[in-house]
């Protein structure tokens, strides 16, 4: 990391004590954060959880090394997806029924939107807000030229008026995972159904960060991503949540054997499984399921609250003090009621800049056309963290480094 003027006495102060009063600090020890990296990304990939590599290993050596087959039995391989869903349940205010882990975000969108069409024939509208995640749009997109559907995409200040009649199944993220703005769940949920129609909420950007209240909010479906705020590992898992008035007339379109009601038997026909089990599509991928295992497993204990509370802490010092030490970054302030766990900072050339960051120990990300994302998750980050970011960015900024001409390649992944 790069040497820094170090930050103005009274906010250092500030910051050492907010650490020190920190009731989620002793969490950070569940992590295996390198040393000298101020990670500010697990809004794109959750870090490496303490536990997670002596657990997949004991899964390589032990359990397919020595018990093979035998333990899709013994280990309960079988039962990955409803068990790890029913821990993810406390974290996004589910009952542990109604959510399974399983698939892609992508993938469950679609076999959830799917069943939503069928649940409301002669419907054919799907309703999105426009500028939302673009895969989310691309899935709905595909879905409705399969189904005679249309997909219509308004402004986000639009979305409740445009629920209508015709409106089978609203899909919105509950944080916008560029913005980090907030949708109202319940407001929008009671505007879906006031007009006969479902919600189907993303919480990619949510699960793991927010306090989310699907059951009290009376939600009707949602997805989420693994490998964020999740801390899944890469490529993780997701999960899908379906009320349990639903189940038993949810039909998902991708009608897998792991969704039967006994896919050992090898029927010819599709029937399918109980409850939220029927969404299962193919075999569980076991390694990635015992990652993902390890890393909903860092929030045992965690009051979703009090991490809430702190996330949004940490975005207003950090947007306060860049605001205050880094001219030439337009800074995008969270909202004081409800925001993401992020703060988005704005520069004509992004890209370099972060690139230039990254180089010495602060890890972000990027979103077009000039947007520099910082995550900031409950369960590891610290308040100290902001103050090194802080005073990095500024001397990034003020030395011109960015514009050298080794940021001139830049990755695929930004």
């Amino acid at each position: 990391m790069m040497p820094a003027e170090p930050a103005a006495a009274a906010d250092e102060t500030m910051l050492s004590a907010l650490d020190a009063a920190d009731s989620l600090a002793p969490f950070r020890t569940r992590f295996a954060l390198p040393a000298g990296i101020v990670y500010l990304d697990g809004n794109s990939l959750g870090p490496l959880p303490a536990a997670t590599p002596a657990l997949l290993a004991d899964a390589v050596t032990r359990q397919w090394g020595t018990g093979l087959i035998r333990s899709w039995n013994d280990e309960a391989w079988i039962d990955l997806p409803a068990t790890i869903g029913a821990a993810i349940a406390p974290i996004i205010g589910a009952p542990p029924d109604c959510v399974i882990a399983c698939d892609s975000v992508s993938v469950n969108l679609y076999k959830l939107a799917g069943a939503a069409l069928m649940l409301r024939p002669g419907r054919r509208k799907i309703l999105v807000e426009a500028g939302d995640f673009p895969t989310d749009r691309y899935i709905l997109d595909g879905l409705a030229r399969t189904t005679g559907a249309r997909c219509e995409a308004v402004p986000r200040g639009d979305v409740a008026a445009a629920i209508d009649g015709d409106t089978a199944l609203v899909v919105l993220s509950h944080v916008h995972f560029s913005t980090g703005a907030v949708h109202d769940m319940a407001a929008l949920t009671a505007a879906a159904h006031a007009a006969g129609a479902l919600i189907l909420w993303d919480l990619s950007h949510s699960a793991g960060a927010l306090a989310v209240a699907l059951d009290a909010d009376n939600a009707d479906f949602a997805v989420g991503c693994g490998y964020k705020y999740l801390n899944g590992g890469p490529g993780a898992p997701a999960f899908a949540f379906a009320a349990a008035r639903h189940h038993a007339a949810l039909q998902p379109p991708l009608q897998g054997w792991m969704g039967h009601a006994a896919p050992f038997a090898f029927a010819a026909d599709w029937s399918p499984a109980p409850g939220i089990r029927r969404l299962l599509a193919g075999t569980p991928p076991v390694l990635a399921m015992a990652a993902l295992a390890a890393g909903v497993a860092t929030f045992a204990g965690v009051d979703m609250a009090a991490a809430e509370a702190k996330s949004a802490a940490l975005a207003q010092c950090f947007a306060r003090l860049a605001a205050a030490r880094c001219p030439g970054v337009a800074v995008e302030m969270p909202h004081r009621l409800r925001h993401g766990a992020q703060v988005v900072l704005r520069h004509p050339q992004a890209r370099r800049v972060m690139a230039a960051l990254i180089a010495h120990g602060v890890i972000g990300d990027c979103r077009p056309p000039d947007r520099m994302r910082f995550g900031f998750p409950a369960l590891y980050t610290r308040f100290a963290d902001i103050g090194i970011a802080v005073d990095t960015l500024a001397a990034v900024l003020a030395s011109g480094e960015w514009q050298d001409a080794r940021f001139d390649a830049l990755g695929q992944v930004s």
